[in-house]
């Protein structure tokens, strides 16, 4: 599964909707991703080892753009 897939998954899971319904431009936040639901992630993937933050996320809340910045993070 691409990180793009991954992140669509599991952004899906957490504001209820089904994955395929979520666009890689749609706005996160507006789809009802909320602040701790995103500090909540930024939490797992630090602890993976990813170099995240919080107000890069919240910038630009959508899959393509997270998807982007957590394939620079493994890079």
């Amino acid at each position: 599964m691409s990180v793009k897939e991954e992140l669509r998954t599991t952004v899906a899971g957490i504001v209820g909707a089904d994955p395929a319904s979520v666009a890689d431009d749609d706005n996160l936040v507006v789809l009802g991703l909320g602040s701790l639901e995103m500090m909540r992630l930024v939490t797992k993937w630090r602890r993976a080892g990813l170099k995240v933050e919080f107000r890069d996320l919240a910038a630009a809340p959508t899959i393509a753009a997270w998807s982007e910045r957590l394939e620079e993070a493994r890079a």
